[in-house]
C-alpha cells in the first residue's frame, strides 16, 4: 500500500489537489482512501465506488481520548480527590488537531483492501512537525520513563493489593507504554518506503520561500518528497493577452523553470473560478500525472557514514539539505546524541555505534549537504594489532 501526504504552503489549494488526486487514482482504478477534515471538497460524499472517504474530527477525537485517560485512571484520581470532567465540558486544546491526525493516518495505514491512502495534511511548516512528532515524543518517554528503571516493579501488584488502588508509578509505566506502542505504529507509517510527500504551490516569491525552508524541514526528517503540483496556472500565449495576465503568468513560468530542476512537476491550470464540486476536481485530476503511479524503488539511505579512515583517518556523516544555507545551521552533540538544527527545524538523532566512539572534529556544508567530521577516540577505539 501506498501512502501520499498532500500539503504546500498555506492557501495553495492542498484541500482540492488532494481530493483530486484520490479521485483519479480511484478513476485509474485504484481503491483509494482519502484522509481529510470535516471541511475538505468532496462533501457530499465519494462520486466513485473505488474511492472512500474517511473526515477527521479532532474535537471529536479530543474528547473520546481525554474520557479513555480518565477512566483508566479513575482510581488514581479518586485517590487524589479528583472529579472527572463530563464530555460536555471538554473544549479542544490546541495541539489536539496533529494527535487526531496521526491516529487517523494509522487506522487508515491499517484499513484492509487499501491501494493508496490520501492524506490532506495541515500546511507545509505544521505538516513537518505533526511527522515529526512520534520520534520526538518516543525520545522523551524514554528519557524521562526508561523502562529499565521502573523500580520494584515486582513488588508492585502487592502494594496496590494492600492500598486498594493502582500505584501512580505503575499506572504512568503502563501509559507510557501504552504511548509508546501507539507512536511507533505511526513513526513506522510515517517512515515507510511506500510514504511519500506531494507538495501543492502557487508559483511565486512566497511560495518559493516557504517551498525551500519547508523542503529543508523534510530533508532533515528524512521524508521523501515524491513531486510538486504547481496550482493555479495562468495559461501563457494568446489567452494571457493581457498585460497583468503575462506578467503573472511570466513570473508563475520562471519559478515552474527552477522548481523543475529538483522535482517532478505537474501543473494544473487556474480555472478561473475556486473549485467547486466533482466535475472541477475531475477537471483536475484529468491533469497529467496527478493521478500517482507505483511508488517505486524504495528511497536511498538518508543519513549516511562515509568511511574514510583508510583516506584521512576519519569517518563522515553525511546529511542531505537540499538548499540549506550555512547560516542557518547549528550543531551540538551530547553525549551519544547529535542535535542538527537548520532554520526553523530541529532533530536530535542517536548516534551510530561507531560515531559514538568519536570526537567531532568539524563539519562543513557542499553540494547540498553537512558533513560531519568524527576523528576516533583513541582512548574508545580499538587499537591495530
Amino acid at each position: 500500500m501506498q501512502t501520499l501526504l498532500v500539503t504546500g504552503p498555506g492557501g495553495a489549494g492542498r484541500s482540492t489537489v488532494a481530493a483530486a488526486t484520490a479521485l483519479a487514482a480511484a478513476r485509474d482504478g485504484q481503491r483509494a482512501l482519502l484522509l481529510c477534515g470535516t471541511d475538505a471538497p468532496l462533501a457530499e460524499g465519494s462520486p466513485d465506488p473505488r474511492l472512500r472517504i474517511a473526515r477527521i474530527d479532532s474535537g471529536a477525537e479530543f474528547r473520546t481520548e481525554l474520557a479513555a485517560l480518565q477512566e483508566r485512571g479513575a482510581a488514581l484520581l479518586g485517590m487524589l480527590g479528583g472529579r472527572p470532567l463530563g464530555a460536555e465540558e471538554l473544549t479542544e486544546l490546541p495541539g489536539a488537531e496533529q494527535f487526531a491526525l496521526l491516529r487517523a493516518l494509522r487506522r487508515a495505514a491499517a484499513a484492509p483492501g487499501t491501494d493508496l491512502v490520501v492524506v490532506d495534511m495541515p500546511p507545509l511548516h505544521q505538516a513537518v512537525a505533526a511527522l515529526a512528532l512520534p520520534a520526538q515524543l518516543r525520545r522523551y518517554l524514554a528519557r524521562l520513563l526508561p523502562a529499565e528503571r521502573q523500580a520494584a516493579r515486582a513488588l508492585r501488584p502487592v502494594l496496590a493489593q494492600l492500598a486498594g488502588v493502582p500505584m501512580p508509578a505503575q499506572w504512568l509505566y503502563e501509559t507510557a507504554a501504552r504511548w509508546d506502542e501507539e507512536l511507533a505504529a505511526v513513526q513506522a507509517v510515517v517512515e515507510a518506503a511506500g510514504t511519500r510527500v506531494r507538495l501543492v504551490a502557487e508559483p511565486g516569491p512566497a511560495a518559493g520561500t516557504a517551498l525551500r525552508v519547508g523542503m529543508l524541514g523534510l530533508a532533515l526528517h528524512e521524508l521523501r518528497v515524491e513531486a510538486l503540483v504547481a496550482n493555479r496556472l495562468v495559461p501563457p500565449g494568446p489567452a494571457a493577452a493581457d498585460p497583468w495576465a503575462a506578467g503573472i503568468a511570466a513570473q508563475q513560468r520562471a519559478f515552474l523553470t527552477e522548481w523543475g530542476q529538483n522535482l517532478p512537476v505537474h501543473e494544473l491550470a487556474h480555472l478561473g473560478r475556486d473549485p467547486r464540486g466533482t466535475g472541477d476536481l475531475e477537471v483536475l485530476g484529468a491533469a497529467r500525472g496527478i493521478a500517482p503511479g507505483p511508488a517505486g524503488p524504495a528511497p536511498g539511505p538518508g543519513w549516511s557514514v562515509e568511511d574514510r579512515l583508510a583516506d584521512d583517518g576519519v569517518l563522515v556523516w553525511a546529511i542531505p539539505l537540499p538548499g540549506a544555507r550555512k547560516s542557518e545551521l547549528d550543531l551540538v552533540r551530547r553525549g551519544d546524541e547529535l542535535l542538527v538544527a537548520v532554520g526553523p527545524h530541529r532533530r536530535i538523532v542517536p548516534l551510530p555505534s561507531a560515531l559514538r566512539r568519536c570526537t567531532v572534529s568539524g563539519a562543513a556544508l557542499a553540494d547540498d549537504a553537512l558533513r560531519v567530521r568524527f576523528t576516533p577516540d583513541p582512548r574508545l577505539w580499538p587499537k591495530a594489532r
